[in-house]
């Protein structure tokens, strides 16, 4: 059978993406070894884009993710952005908005046409403060995927294979894992972020709900404003922005540059 696929990367977080609206593909054998970056396609995961058969809010479709592992995922915010610029090559993309849905929930996105170069916005879900916890040492929330957040100055000479690996299969996340973020506060609310993800089990250039989730974890413990925040990446700059309450965290949004890289068919 002939697969045809499209790639995309986000701020270097890269992703193969299938429309599977017409034929359902759902191989976790299979996508572990597209994602293969010496014998398959390569990249850090998998985005289906699915008929959605939830009616009650109308979305335009149903996303589903796949990490490198083969295994299905929680939310992916760098996946989302991209399934977002995925939709409006398919035509999907047919207002000023797109709403789709996730593993998660409800999530909207925008293009934002700027000097030439798309950037693609996600809103994330609302993360309820009770959710949240700080430690001596770390702190520990989910923003659509579970995240252990650590606070560091040497954040260039971190192994983060290495220390990442060490925490994500450790008490208490022994069962289902967790995303390590390193995060350097820098001047001009302005963070430097790596990160080691679970499923592809290696530091990946960028990670969106990462980066939210390190963005929130900052202003919990008061070390940048709410406000909008630029994170640093190895793969480039995002932009979060988002409001506090007494008790959540709301209008969460997620803002990069998403990059259409090739097309093409393989046999599987």
């Amino acid at each position: 059978m002939e697969l045809k696929f499209y790639k995309y990367q986000g701020t270097g977080n890269d992703f193969i993406l299938i429309d599977s609206r017409q034929q359902n593909i759902e191989d976790p054998f299979l996508f572990n070894k597209l994602c293969d970056r010496h014998f398959g396609i390569g990249a850090d995961g998998i985005v289906l884009i699915q008929n959605d058969n939830d009616d009650e809010y109308k979305s335009d479709f149903y996303m589903k993710y796949y990490n490198s592992d083969g295994k299905e995922s929680t939310m992916c915010g760098n996946g989302g952005r991209c399934a977002i610029s995925f939709a409006n090559q398919l035509g999907i993309y047919k207002k000023n908005k797109i709403h789709f849905r996730a593993i998660d929930g409800y999530h909207d996105g925008f293009i934002i046409r700027n000097n030439n170069k798309d950037l693609i916005s996600i809103n994330l879900l609302n993360v309820n403060k009770n959710t949240i916890k700080l430690h001596s040492k770390y702190v520990f929330l989910n923003t659509g995927s579970p995240h252990h957040i650590l606070f560091v100055e040497d954040i260039k000479e971190k192994n983060v294979y290495k220390e990442g690996k060490k925490i994500r299969f450790k008490n208490p996340y022994l069962e289902k894992g967790v995303n390590v973020n390193f995060v350097k506060i820098l001047e001009n609310n302005t963070l430097q972020v790596r990160t080691y993800e679970r499923g592809v089990e290696d530091e990946t250039l960028s990670c969106g709900t990462g980066v939210v989730a390190s963005v929130i974890a900052s202003c919990e413990t008061n070390k940048i404003k709410v406000g909008e925040i630029l994170v640093q990446t190895l793969g480039g700059k995002l932009w979060v922005t988002l409001t506090k309450t007494k008790n959540e965290y709301k209008n969460i949004t997620l803002t990069g540059n998403v990059k259409f890289i090739f097309k093409g068919s393989i046999l599987v």
